[in-house]
């Protein structure tokens, strides 16, 4: 675990005025990314699956650390398209807009491959990448229209090394970075035919892929595990959820607008 701590109250305006949505954004990197954007100023609205006590500790956190920002939460499956797409719709009501949108919910149901089912394989697949997809789909809708917004993809290392019994997540995360790079293309090309493609600040699409970082997931391993996976890492320790955050609020910025189709890689140098 690093020292590294998320700041308290808003510290910069990078993103005042801007609206963002986090799936997964309760807790762990999610929630972690929901403080950062709203330290810049953002207004958050953070998404979730089922967690009603969870939710509203969040807002009880957020409001405490930015008393009078707007914040909102919004429940849903996101593996599921009409879901998804109500969760949209529902912060675009609710906040006017959408400028921001991290598809960060993701599950794991681990098995090896002889031994994995069907539904292990579906659920994983369904919430990690056709989530994504659904929640893209939409919010691309309205950002288009306006010819500005950003969409950020969180990955995992494990898109880009593989892992022993985890072959619907990988292929689940691995899928994020080839969908990145073609609604990357596809954005601009879009915005270049409406001739929106010099609108400020420019809409992107990026993917950040974390590699072990200190959540509740994590810290639940083993310690045999954990401590084979701090020889795996050069920097020699776990990352902090906020060391991915703020990544995510870099992409989110204006002055981000000429990178797109990117992935950016928090992993403490374990793949390079």
């Amino acid at each position: 675990m690093t020292d590294v701590q998320q700041t308290d109250g808003p510290v910069g305006d990078k993103l005042a005025g801007r609206v963002a949505l986090v799936t997964g954004g309760i807790r762990g990197i999610g929630q972690a990314i929901c403080l950062s954007l709203a330290s810049q100023g953002a207004t958050v609205a953070a998404g979730f699956s089922g967690n009603t006590e969870r939710a509203q500790a969040f807002l009880a956190e957020f409001r405490e650390r930015f008393p009078g920002q707007a914040v909102s939460v919004h429940q849903g499956n996101v593996g599921v398209g009409d879901d998804a797409r109500r969760i949209v719709a529902e912060v675009i009501q609710q906040h006017g807009r959408l400028d921001i949108l991290v598809n960060n919910a993701g599950i794991t149901s681990d098995a090896t491959v002889l031994k994995m089912t069907d539904e292990a394989w579906d659920k994983v697949i369904s919430v990690n990448l056709s989530g994504a997809f659904y929640t893209s789909q939409a919010a691309l809708k309205h950002m288009i229209e306006r010819g500005s917004g950003r969409v950020i993809n969180v990955s995992s290392i494990i898109g880009d090394t593989g892992n022993i019994g985890q072959t619907n997540y990988a292929a689940s995360k691995s899928g994020l970075l080839g969908m990145t790079k073609s609604l990357a293309l596809e954005t601009a090309f879009l915005l270049r035919r409406a001739g929106k493609l010099d609108v400020h600040p420019g809409l992107t699409v990026n993917v950040v892929s974390p590699g072990v970082i200190a959540t509740e997931m994590v810290n639940a391993i083993p310690d045999k595990i954990r401590d084979a996976l701090y020889e795996d890492i050069p920097m020699h320790r776990f990352g902090d959820p906020a060391e991915v955050a703020r990544v995510v609020h870099f992409l989110a910025a204006d002055a981000s607008a000429f990178i797109t189709g990117q992935c950016w890689s928090v992993n403490g140098g374990m793949d390079m």
